[in-house]
């Protein structure tokens, strides 16, 4: 599903750059979950942003469901995020006046798909939030906020899902139940994923480790 060659990533910072990323090659199979792990400031977000065609590399290739990124304008890029990204952060990024129905609906009305509340209320009830579809962020949890972005993430049926630190604003008890749902329903769908922590404990939990460490990829 994924190949990536030779990528490498550099910030101009006053007269030097700093190279995020360094001679990257990675490969991953369609279906597989992954763990990309290390500590702050070693690339791993700078690496989901140039899968999600988010940024450009200094070098390199990425190619997704054999479609070479560079070869992507703007507009062939969104395309990409809205038929085959998922993509799950940090601090949830709901919007906060819809509720938790009209936040994971959003991306099935803006492609124009047929029945979006009734697949988005699908989804909701899959992740266990049933009974909280018309409540808004503000009156949810953060393990019940970060359930309604998975569910978002998840509702177009994309075949490759990106998080971003997805629990790093949960404790941990809701962090191993959010990662557990999270990886159980991308398996059900057959999707891949991506996932990037510093945590080795969460890291543990999925099939496959890799390490990243000031932009080398181990």
């Amino acid at each position: 599903m994924i190949r990536i060659r030779r990528l490498s990533m550099r910030y101009a910072l006053e007269d030097q750059h700093i190279t995020v990323l360094d001679d990257v090659d990675l490969d991953i199979r369609r279906g597989e979950s992954v763990a990309i792990v290390g500590p702050s400031g070693s690339g791993k977000t700078t690496l989901l942003l140039l899968l999600a065609g988010l940024e450009r590399p200094a070098s390199g290739t990425i190619a997704i469901e054999d479609t070479d990124l560079a070869a992507l304008d703007a507009d062939g890029l969104a395309d990409l995020r809205r038929d085959h990204l998922g993509i799950i952060f940090q601090s949830f990024h709901l919007i906060p006046s819809l509720t938790a129905l009209g936040n994971v609906a959003l991306p099935l009305e803006i492609a124009g798909s047929p029945a979006a509340a009734q697949r988005a209320r699908h989804m909701l009830e899959r992740v266990g939030l049933g009974a909280r579809v018309q409540h808004h962020p503000a009156q949810m949890s953060g393990g019940e906020q970060q359930r309604v972005a998975i569910a978002r993430a998840l509702v177009h049926q994309p075949s490759l899902v990106l998080a971003d630190e997805p629990t790093g604003n949960l404790d941990e008890a809701s962090a191993d139940t959010v990662l557990t749902l999270l990886r159980d329903l991308v398996a059900e769908t057959g999707a891949g994923l991506i996932l990037v922590t510093h945590s080795d404990r969460l890291a543990a939990l999925m099939p496959r480790r890799l390490h990243l460490r000031a932009g080398v990829l181990a």
